[in-house]
């Protein structure tokens, strides 16, 4: 391409080069001529490259927006086009949408208030008591002395433990450490099967303390200390006395 032709391409403004390049025409006519002169004209492939080359100089785009920007941006434009397509097949349009969403998080917020932080083992894993012996009245002094300042995780904690001590020191269970809520529950219900729907769910509630990272309330803790009260007054149903009512019964029968 000439001279002229390059101080003419260089000359137009963005505009003036962005048409140029969508118009059907086939030359390029150079003003700075006169009259006399022929007009110098430029084919339209060499003309169109030369205008790509001066608008990717970097003085055209140094007010262009960043990567980041771009990005940003065309996520706002997706996550717009979203709402439009999912408020448009909602009843009530967009109202309705936003009361749906509401109406979802509400849900998730109750139940995470009502459960708490989920379980990551459904059962224990770790010992119920430590290394340090100590009886079930100094579980249930200490689980008090926590109840009263309202420390709801170890009252709960201290009270189970005073709970499986006590059935330890009547002799209902074995004195095995290592032994978890979840085992000495389901021992001792063997021994008192009229409490072991209360055994396993005060064993559910030592473990959602201990392990689950979840917080005790007040309730589950006079539910536990209610049942360790219940099982002191509670008489075992031992395997022998069902052994030795048969032979009686039959004996009374013949009689």
């Amino acid at each position: 391409m000439s001279r002229a032709g390059e101080l003419l391409t260089t000359a137009l403004p963005r505009a003036g080069i962005r048409t140029l390049l969508s118009a059907g025409d086939t030359s390029l006519l150079s003003p700075a001529r006169s009259a006399d002169e022929p007009p110098l004209t430029t084919p339209r492939d060499p003309a169109r490259e030369a205008a790509r080359r001066e608008l990717s100089k970097r003085m055209y785009h140094e007010n262009d927006p960043s990567l980041f920007q771009r990005a940003l941006d065309a996520f706002w434009d997706w996550l717009g086009k979203l709402f439009n397509a999912a408020s448009t097949a909602t009843p009530g349009g967009t109202l309705g949408l936003i009361v749906v969403i509401l109406a979802v998080i509400a849900v998730l917020a109750a139940l995470w208030w009502r459960l708490g932080t989920p379980r990551r083992q459904p059962t224990s894993s770790a010992p119920l008591f430590d290394d340090r012996p100590r009886s079930a009245a100094d579980h249930r002094a200490t689980a008090e002395a926590h109840a009263a300042q309202g420390h709801w995780n170890q009252a709960v904690q201290e009270r189970m433990r005073a709970l499986v001590r006590a059935l330890e020191e009547r002799a209902l269970l074995d004195v095995r450490p290592g032994r978890t809520a979840d085992e000495a529950a389901a021992e001792a219900g063997r021994a008192l099967p009229a409490h072991t729907d209360r055994l396993h769910t005060a064993a559910r509630d030592f473990d959602d303390v201990t392990y689950g990272g979840r917080s005790a309330t007040e309730q589950s803790y006079h539910r536990i200390a209610e049942l360790d009260r219940d099982l002191e007054r509670t008489k075992p149903q031992l395997a022998t006395s069902s052994a030795t009512t048969a032979p009686n019964t039959r004996q009374g029968a013949a009689e």
